[in-house]
């Protein structure tokens, strides 16, 4: 599975740009319940409960729109507005002086989560159609996501050590933007071209 990944290009690209973008997105939301938990230490569970429902309520029907736009405009243009929110909720959260608002800028997270749980799937499958190794490596690209996630956590936490949380969510955004040209630039659009166009036909109806 490694080899395969690492042979071929655009299975690399994808993963290199899927690694940074959890590498910027897992850090997030703990910062934002640790900041939270400075605001209003005594509502910091309630603050974060709706934080994390917010996200839930818009991934789901953001993940079945998403799916759908995939299918006829391809995977990339749609997958690269997961990529394009990320460092826009990043800085966003600098910006954040209240609970309201983290809870309203957690409504980003559900549209990227959305999207990712449903493209990186899709995407991967037609990278490695006609291969036999889609669950291979699925599991070696969810190995190297879980290790950027770890990664986010353990770095965010000593740039907010030095900078505070203005400066680690800075950092992640950056981080995000990074993942987002990477994307952008060096992943190829996975669809077949036949298919896209055969989604795009409609049938006439008498």
């Amino acid at each position: 599975a490694w080899r395969v990944l690492l042979a071929d290009r655009r299975l690399l690209a994808f993963a290199v740009s899927a690694v940074l973008f959890h590498f910027a997105n897992a850090a997030m939301l703990p910062l934002a319940g640790q900041m939270l938990g400075t605001w209003r230490p005594e509502q910091v569970a309630l603050w974060m409960s709706a934080c994390i429902v917010t996200a839930q309520l818009v991934m789901i029907p953001v993940a079945v729109i998403g799916g759908r736009l995939a299918e006829r405009l391809g995977r990339k243009p749609v997958f690269l507005v997961a990529f394009a929110v990320l460092p826009l909720r990043g800085l966003l959260y600098v910006l954040a002086d209240e609970p309201w608002m983290v809870v309203a800028i957690q409504v980003l997270d559900g549209v990227g989560a959305g999207l990712f749980g449903v493209l990186a799937v899709v995407m991967l499958a037609d990278l490695t159609r006609g291969t036999g190794r889609f669950n291979a490596v699925q599991g070696a690209l969810g190995s190297m996501i879980g290790l950027g996630a770890a990664l986010s956590n353990l770095l965010a936490g000593f740039v907010v050590g030095s900078f505070g949380y203005a400066g680690a969510f800075i950092f992640l955004a950056f981080i995000a933007f990074i993942a987002m040209l990477a994307f952008g630039f060096l992943v190829e659009e996975s669809q077949d071209t036949r298919q896209r166009e055969a989604q795009m036909i409609e049938v006439p109806t008498s």
